[in-house]
C-alpha cells in the first residue's frame, strides 16, 4: 500500500499469500525440532487445538465489524492495540534477557576447582551404596509384605504404565489433532465460497444479508464452537489422566485444567476478534499472547507460525477462489516470503545457539509488533494528508 500503491482489496490478498510464504518456511525448518526440555515436538499441538478454533471465530466476527466502521477509527484502534502488545512484549523479551544473564553469570561463578569436584563425587558416590543396601533391606521387607501389600503394589504398577503410555504417545506428533484441524478448517473455508459476500457472488446464489447468508455464518460459527467444546473436552481428559498418574510438567507447559480451558481459549477468541477487526495477521496477536501465558519463546514461535499456516492457507484459497489474488505478483509474494522467512529462521537459530537467549524470539515478536504500529501510523498520516476519507460500506458494501 505504502510502497507499491496497490488498493488494499488486492494488497491484502498479496500480504496474505507472502505470510503463507513463510508460514511454509517455518513449518519446514520446525517439523523437526523437539522440544528444549522434553522428548516431544516442539510445536504444541495441544495449545493449537485449543487456541485456533476459537480465534477464527472471533477473526470472522471481528471481520463484520470491520465492514462496519470508518477506516480512520480502525486505523486508530489498530495503532494502539500494537503500541501496547509491543510494549508488552518487548517489556517480557527485557525480563526474559536479564533472568538469562543473570543465570548466565550465576553459571560461571559456580566453576568448582578440582578438589571440590572430587570431594562430591566421593559424596555422591557414598551415598548411593547408601541407598543400594536400602534399597535391599526394602526388596527384603516388601518379599514379607507382598501379601498385604500387593492391591497397593498393582495400582503403583498401573499408574506407572500409565505415565509411561503418555510419555511414549508425547514423543510422536498427534495426527489426531491434526486431523480434527484440518477437518475444521476445510468445512469453514467450504461453507465461506458458498455463503459468498459482497463484493463476490454465492455459488448457490445466497444474496449478502439474505436469511440464508446469515444462517450459513452461524452454521459456521457453531460449527467451530463444536470443534472446541471436542478440544476442550479431550485436554480435561488428558490433564486429569496426567494429574492421577504423576505426570511431571516442564517450564512453559500450559496445565489445561477446568479453568484453564475456557480462560485461555476466550482470550483467543478476542485475540482473532481484533485480528478480525483490523485486518492484520493471526501471528501479531498470537505471539506476543502466548509469550504473556508463559509458553516457551520457541514453542510459541514454532506453534504461532504452524497456526499461521493454516489460516493464511485458508485465506489464500478464498482469494484464489474470488479472483482477488494477482497471479504475477502472487508467485513473487511467495517467493519471497519463504526465502526471507527461510533466511531470518537459519540466522536467528544460530544467534540463539550461540548465544544461548530465547528472548532473541520475544525481542523479534515486539520489534515487528512496533514496526507495524509505526508503519501503520505514517500510512494513516499519508491518507489524510492526501484528504482521503472513508465511510462506512456495511457487511454487505462493496470497497
Amino acid at each position: 500500500i505504502l510502497v507499491m500503491k496497490f488498493s488494499p482489496k488486492h494488497a491484502i490478498p498479496l500480504s496474505n499469500i507472502t505470510v503463507f510464504g513463510g508460514s511454509i518456511a517455518n513449518t519446514l525448518l520446525n517439523a523437526s525440532k523437539r522440544h528444549p526440555l522434553a522428548n516431544r515436538p516442539l510445536v504444541d499441538w495441544d495449545l493449537i487445538l485449543i487456541m485456533e478454533p476459537l480465534t477464527i471465530a472471533g477473526a470472522l466476527m471481528g471481520a463484520f465489524l470491520n465492514k462496519l466502521l470508518k477506516e480512520e477509527v480502525l486505523v486508530f484502534m489498530l495503532v494502539l492495540l500494537l503500541s501496547f502488545t509491543a510494549y508488552n512484549t518487548l517489556k517480557k523479551a527485557i525480563k526474559m534477557y536479564k533472568v538469562e544473564s543473570a543465570q548466565m553469570k550465576t553459571a560461571s561463578d559456580a566453576g568448582l576447582k578440582e578438589s571440590e569436584l572430587t570431594t562430591v563425587a566421593a559424596e555422591v558416590e557414598e551415598d548411593n551404596e547408601e541407598e543400594a543396601e536400602g534399597a535391599l533391606l526394602d526388596d527384603v521387607e516388601g518379599q514379607d509384605d507382598d501379601t498385604e501389600d500387593g492391591g497397593m503394589v498393582d495400582v503403583g504398577l498401573q499408574e506407572n504404565a500409565t505415565l509411561q503410555k503418555i510419555l511414549e504417545e508425547e514423543k510422536k506428533t498427534p495426527m489426531g489433532n491434526i486431523t480434527l484441524l484440518v477437518v475444521m478448517f476445510v468445512v469453514v473455508l467450504f461453507i465461506n465460497i458458498l455463503k459468498g459476500g459482497g463484493a463476490f457472488p454465492s455459488p448457490l446464489g445466497i444474496k449478502c444479508g439474505s436469511k440464508s447468508f446469515w444462517v450459513a455464518n452461524a452454521a459456521m460459527v457453531g460449527w467451530i464452537f463444536t470443534i472446541s467444546l471436542m478440544a476442550r473436552s479431550y485436554l480435561l481428559k488428558q490433564y486429569h489422566l496426567k494429574r492421577s498418574c504423576g505426570y511431571k510438567y516442564v517450564e512453559g507447559d500450559i496445565q489445561w485444567d477446568e479453568k484453564a480451558t475456557i480462560i485461555y481459549p476466550v482470550i483467543c477468541a478476542l485475540a482473532g476478534f481484533f485480528a478480525g477487526m483490523f485486518g492484520v495477521g493471526g501471528g501479531i496477536v498470537k505471539g506476543p499472547l502466548m509469550l504473556a501465558m508463559g509458553v516457551h519463546p520457541k514453542v510459541s514461535s514454532a506453534s504461532s507460525a504452524c497456526m499461521i499456516l493454516f489460516t493464511s492457507f485458508t485465506a489464500t484459497t478464498s482469494f484464489v477462489v474470488f479472483g482477488l489474488l494477482v497471479p504475477d505478483y502472487a508467485i513473487v509474494c511467495l517467493s519471497i516470503g519463504f526465502i526471507a522467512t527461510y533466511v531470518g529462521q537459519v540466522v536467528l537459530n544460530y544467534l540463539m545457539a550461540k548465544y544461548q537467549r530465547n528472548s532473541y524470539i520475544a525481542f523479534s515478536i515486539g520489534g515487528v509488533v512496533l514496526l507495524s504500529a509505526f508503519l501503520m501510523t505514517i500510512q494513516s498520516i499519508v491518507s489524510m494528508a492526501e484528504g482521503h476519507h472513508s465511510t462506512s460500506s456495511g457487511v454487505c458494501g462493496k470497497d
